[in-house]
């Protein structure tokens, strides 16, 4: 398996707790959208398909990284930097 550079971290903020997912791998954000996504909507497909695409040398990391983070503000989700650090808490 080729290892595809994902970049930098994106880390959100996936429940009304505080509790922070960082997503470092691209093999990670595809597990969260296939297993553990909140939501089944348009931009969770979006997403998931520009994934696999960018992981089948197909389509641009770059592109998949934004229909991710389009796909987590659809679900909800807040980016780490937007939340006060009191109300962040790591899952571990």
């Amino acid at each position: 398996m080729i290892e595809i550079n994902w970049g930098s971290p994106l880390c959100f903020v996936v429940s009304p707790e505080g509790d922070v997912q960082k997503f470092s791998t691209i093999e990670q954000v595809r597990y969260w959208l296939r297993k553990r996504w909140p939501v089944s909507d348009d931009t969770r497909v979006t997403a998931l398909t520009k994934i696999e695409a960018a992981m089948d040398c197909i389509g641009s990391v770059g592109a998949a990284r934004r229909a991710f983070i389009a796909a987590a503000r659809s679900a909800g989700f807040v980016p780490e930097s937007l939340v006060a650090q009191s109300h962040r808490r790591p899952i571990t």
